[in-house]
């Protein structure tokens, strides 16, 4: 059940794609589990409204050559996502168009155009025990959840666990940054949303052919990575992900809280790989490291290690900051921050520090990619990224 598939594929060019795309899912059935009729719901990366060379959404080339063999079996088959952004026809209806998405009903698959909200009680979770999910999600048979490989201000990496934020209305996000403002439970949030649809996702898949690096998720720069991946695990899809660009799950609190919660093993190394994930690994890929994996909380043990672990903490916590040549003072920083800690004066973003709970939403929107994840003095002696 938890195998991870991986397949060199070298661009999005149709053929490529095509071989690739078949070749990842052969090992773990294929999708022979799709029976005529079905309703299959591809949920993607559609972050924001970016063309698919920016390489922060999931290619539609992918998505393409996916609905296609849906359709071939009968399927029923809609693309959806709830991006960060209101979430309605007119605004959705644009990330769809720039991001390339009516190549999809070219091929015979639809695009949702339901944009109701639900709300849903889940007992067992550790977070949100009630939330509020897109409820075009409710249609599907089965739901694929087809991330991509990036870089991410607040946890680290987002991939395919972190893929399924996306359930939560695109309004509400900033809201949700605000209820879990640690970083670890804002991670486990994030888990209980996988752990909630995981009978209805049965197969996820990671489009790691062009990824982002630097300052990701929407403002880094793309880097080729060659790679597509599979897996019905989130978990041990995210954690081969991790390793191909070195990263461990104490760089990612996604991986941490699944690990925890006995949903993921430690390391790659216990995951059973099939493929040859060393030979598409990108040692210098541009990270973010997040200040959960710097920090100590048993530096010592007892209240006094804890005391010291919180001093050492804070002076390893990465903060957004502003690049002032970069900002143009348009305001959506402003909107999106669920803090309220920034506000705009003389046409520059001022971010009051007190005020910021580091869920990095400026990062990730802004959409001149003036917000940097800054890490402080202290970190950057402690751990050097593997490039800058």
């Amino acid at each position: 059940m938890n195998k991870v598939s991986i397949v060199p594929c070298p661009d999005y060019n149709d053929a490529a794609v095509s071989s690739a795309l078949d070749a990842v899912l052969r090992p773990l059935g294929g999708l022979d589990w799709v029976k005529s009729g079905m309703t299959v719901v591809i949920k993607a990366n559609l972050v924001t409204f970016m063309k698919p060379e920016k390489a922060a959404t999931t290619h539609p080339s992918l998505l393409c050559a996916l609905t296609h063999r849906l359709i071939e079996r009968g399927a029923r088959v809609i693309v959806g996502d709830s991006p960060g952004g209101l979430y309605n026809a007119a605004y959705v209806s644009k990330v769809y168009s720039t991001c390339g998405l009516h190549a999809v009903e070219d091929c015979g698959g639809e695009l949702n155009h339901d944009f109701g909200q639900k709300d849903a009680n889940f007992p067992d979770a550790r977070a949100a025990r009630h939330f509020t999910y897109t409820s075009y999600l409710d249609s599907a048979d089965a739901i694929i959840n087809f991330c991509k490989l990036k870089s991410h201000g607040m946890m680290g990496l987002s991939c395919a666990v972190k893929n399924m934020f996306g359930v939560v209305p695109g309004t509400m996000k900033p809201e949700y940054h605000y209820r879990y403002p640690d970083h670890a439970v804002f991670a486990d949030m994030i888990v209980d949303l996988n752990e909630y649809f995981r009978d209805k996702v049965v197969l996820n898949i990671c489009d790691a052919i062009v990824g982002m690096e630097g300052n990701g998720p929407t403002a880094g720069e793309p880097r080729q990575i060659g790679a597509l991946i599979a897996s019905r695990s989130p978990y041990h899809l995210d954690l081969v992900a991790a390793e191909l660009i070195g990263m461990k799950k104490e760089n990612v609190p996604t991986l941490e809280s699944a690990y925890l919660r006995t949903l993921a093993p430690a390391t790659a190394k216990e995951v059973d790989i099939i493929g040859d994930a060393a030979a598409l690994c990108v040692p210098d890929f541009k990270k973010i490291l997040t200040h959960s994996s710097l920090e100590f909380k048993n530096f010592i043990g007892g209240s006094a290690g804890a005391a010291i672990g919180g001093m050492i903490g804070k002076l390893l916590r990465s903060r957004p900051k502003v690049k002032c040549d970069e900002c143009i003072g348009c305001g959506v920083c402003e909107s999106i921050c669920p803090a309220k800690a920034i506000k705009i004066q003389n046409k520059l973003a001022i971010i009051d520090k007190k005020a910021c709970i580091r869920c990095f939403c400026c990062q990730e929107f802004c959409p001149k990619g003036a917000m940097k994840v800054h890490r402080t003095a202290v970190a950057r002696l402690l751990v050097k990224d593997s490039k800058k």
